[in-house]
């Protein structure tokens, strides 16, 4: 069991949603990344999902796209990420780390090279946002037998056939986009999520998370509600871009941004 499952596993049995964090490694630069990442354990993470920079994130908008250019110019770099979860995992050894990118580093790298240093390192989920499932089947076994989740994204657009397909290359949980569009955007339908999702677990027996969207407490609870967690990015990274000149007050602010969304979650059990 990996250790994506067994937090799931235990959150399910607690009756708990799992609180999925994404920041971008390197952002504000990158010898601040893993204190971020214990500060985001702090507030209450279950599983951190860090992104990896790259020049062309096509699938995000304009506030990750500026967090990846700052990255970028620190020449912050694939092995970099890989090297930060290494150093993270010397203090912590339960939260699970996903990477999330494209496929452009990770091949620049070479596949099998990648999945082997990110397993050694402490990785324990892969998220690639450009691999579609029909090209999956050279690059999911890689991770499988490493003990590396392949995780992959849902859209509202994905149909039946594609959801099974997809389910059948994933692990650890799926990660469904609330909405159409790229990451950063405000606007999210609860009700449309939650019709969704429960066809999503009508098709797969895996955890699904839901990001896009999840912006404050009230937001995290009405998603984590309907879902079994939230992922939350884009207002994170703003709040690193906004305090990126006091490291001290960086951390406070997303502590202070974080730890209501996990408190509002814990409260669904209650």
């Amino acid at each position: 069991m990996s250790r994506i499952d067994r937090v799931m596993t235990s959150l399910k049995e607690q009756g708990r949603k799992a609180l999925i964090p994404y920041i971008t490694a390197g952002d504000p630069s990158p010898d601040q990344t893993v204190e971020l990442m214990h500060t985001l354990v702090g507030a209450g993470a279950d599983i951190i999902e860090l992104g990896v920079p790259f020049s062309d994130p096509m699938a995000d908008g304009p506030v990750i796209q500026l967090a990846c250019e700052r990255a970028l110019a620190h020449g912050t770099s694939l092995r970099q990420v890989i090297g930060m979860v290494r150093e993270f995992r010397s203090k912590n050894a339960d939260t699970p780390v996903v990477l999330m990118g494209y496929l452009n580093p990770m091949e620049a790298m070479g596949c099998e090279a990648f999945a082997e240093a990110a397993a050694e390192a402490g990785v324990d989920g892969v998220l690639t946002v450009d691999l579609p499932p029909e090209e999956a089947d050279d690059v999911a076994p890689l991770f499988t037998a490493r003990n590396l989740d392949a995780i992959f994204l849902l859209a509202p657009t994905t149909t039946d056939e594609r959801i099974r397909a997809i389910a059948g290359h994933s692990s650890g949980y799926v990660y469904y986009v609330s909405f159409k569009g790229v990451t950063g955007a405000a606007r999210i339908n609860v009700e449309e999520v939650a019709q969704k999702v429960d066809h999503i677990h009508h098709l797969t027996a895996l955890p699904v998370a839901v990001g896009f969207g999840i912006r404050d407490a009230e937001t995290a609870a009405a998603v984590g509600r309907v879902s079994d967690g939230v992922i939350v990015g884009s207002v994170l990274v703003n709040t690193i871009a906004d305090n990126q000149a006091d490291p001290a007050r960086l951390k406070t602010a997303l502590h202070e941004l974080l730890q209501p969304m996990r408190e509002a979650l814990d409260n669904l059990s209650g």
